[in-house]
């Protein structure tokens, strides 16, 4: 259950002017132990962001607030609470994540898997593809790009013909 009161299990990653705000569904449950985005065993968003030049370096998860200095920065849908995302829930999801993304306006929402991108466009998950998103937060003029990327926990052949790095999204 959900305890508004409760604190963000991550605290966001967000400022203006950034390039990209990659965001996830919910801290996993090894990310919310070591207090670290993306820290889970087999998680593949470290190696992806260097692999394909957002980072001149293998970042650790530890050093997540590092990627500000690359204008790029990080969140989730749902701050309060953490584990698999089979257990998460609508109701788990931040009311105020849309005004925050308005906030901070980042060139690129990029939606790590299309769950977190479901949730927070308020889009059945079956009408969601992968890629640039139709629908979007905020005002129209704002400029503001939402992409669906597989999840980094996917090996690129698990989803044949989608795009499986960021690179082919944030370009």
């Amino acid at each position: 259950m959900k305890d508004d009161s409760a604190v963000d299990v991550l605290e966001d990653l967000l400022r203006p002017g950034l390039k990209a705000v990659f965001c996830g569904t919910q801290a996993g449950a090894q990310s919310a132990r070591r207090g670290a985005y993306y820290a889970g065993r087999g998680n593949r968003f470290w190696p992806i962001l260097h692999d394909i030049g957002l980072t001149p370096i293998r970042l650790a998860p530890e050093h997540y607030s590092s990627l500000l200095d690359y204008r790029i920065g990080l969140t989730d849908v749902a701050k309060k609470t953490s584990g698999a995302d089979s257990l998460l829930r609508p109701n788990h999801v931040d009311k105020q994540f849309a005004r925050k993304i308005e906030r901070y306006a980042p060139r690129v929402l990029a939606f790590n898997g299309k769950r977190a991108a479901a949730l927070a466009l308020k889009v059945p998950g079956p009408m969601l593809d992968y890629g640039k998103q139709v629908r979007m937060i905020g005002r129209p003029s704002s400029g503001l790009k939402a992409m669906a990327l597989t999840g980094a926990k996917q090996r690129p052949s698990s989803t044949p013909g989608r795009p499986s790095r960021p690179s082919r999204c944030l370009r």
